[in-house]
């Protein structure tokens, strides 16, 4: 199979999987502050991570190199996670999406400074096209622009350094490598930002599975989206995410009677045209290759 379409492939896992996220996130943001379900969600990875290593035998993969940059991946991160799950409680869910979906964008702009890949006219233009959608799903308002818009707006910087650094330590790092210092990191800052005030929150039976869905769901994300940037460069890997639109306002349709407007699907097939752009030109691309 083609690279580019196996990296599309373990994009879609990860699509679901942030998703599920979503739905969890939401769950358990009436009990819990985003610090806390950092925490419980990194602490929870760290025993799914290291018992998947042991019986993989992968557990010596685990190496001391980089770890500046493992800080740095992991910081971007819990920022962008952070300021993702305070967005889910404070506007509609495809409206989160939509303003997350400018990572893609930062990603293919950030691509030359981070990791040295050549920007290409293409893949610029399918941002662009995709931008275009965004804009019009959120249709921003800089009059009512709140602390929920500003929130998911932020969080997509995070994510998109997050998936650039990514695919940096791929270079050298194993997947297993990755996600340990991804758990291990990211509970510490847990713990740090969550007990700052002296008071840090016990988990409900209620909301215990809850947290173990949100654990589960983004690791299997991670390892997905790290499969997939080991696969393709992030300019092609990060926009197919943009299918996660349509897909999340269907569930807030659903589940949370956010209605779905002409302008949500219109949006979302401009944004999809933009995606689609891209990834034909990286297929042609390595069908010339080969």
């Amino acid at each position: 199979m083609n690279a580019t379409l196996k990296a599309a492939f373990w994009m879609s896992g990860a699509i679901l999987s942030f998703t599920a996220m979503a739905v969890a996130g939401r769950a358990v943001s009436f009990e819990l502050d985003t610090f806390e379900i950092m925490m419980y969600r990194s602490i929870v990875g760290i025993l799914v991570v290291c018992a998947a290593a042991h019986m993989t035998g992968s557990l010596h993969q685990v190496t001391r190199r980089h770890l500046g940059l493992h800080f740095v991946r992991n910081l971007s991160h819990f920022a962008g996670q952070n300021l993702w799950f305070y967005a889910l409680t404070a506007i509609p869910l495809a409206q989160v999406f939509a303003l997350e979906f400018t990572s893609p964008i930062w990603a293919i702009l950030l691509t030359p400074l981070i990791l040295g890949e050549r920007l290409r006219k293409i893949g610029l233009l399918g941002a662009m096209i995709g931008f275009i959608g965004i804009l019009i799903v959120a249709r921003p308002n800089p009059q009512a622009l709140d602390i929920g818009q500003l929130s998911a707006a932020t969080a997509a910087i995070g994510f998109a350094l997050s998936a650039l650094f990514t695919r940096k330590l791929t270079r050298s790092e194993s997947i297993t490598c990755i996600l340990f210092y991804l758990t291990v990191m990211q509970a510490g800052f847990g713990v740090i930002f969550a007990g700052f005030d002296g008071d840090i929150a016990l988990p409900s039976a209620v909301s215990a599975p809850w947290i173990l869905l949100i654990a589960c769901a983004g690791l299997v994300a991670h390892f997905c989206l790290t499969t997939a940037l080991r696969l393709a460069p992030a300019s092609v890997v990060m926009p197919i995410d943009f299918i996660r639109l349509p897909l999340i306002a269907v569930v807030g349709m659903t589940l949370y009677g956010e209605m779905i407007d002409i302008w949500v699907l219109l949006g979302a097939g401009i944004i999809f045209a933009g995606n689609y752009l891209n990834i034909l030109a990286q297929l042609r691309l390595d069908r010339a290759q080969n």
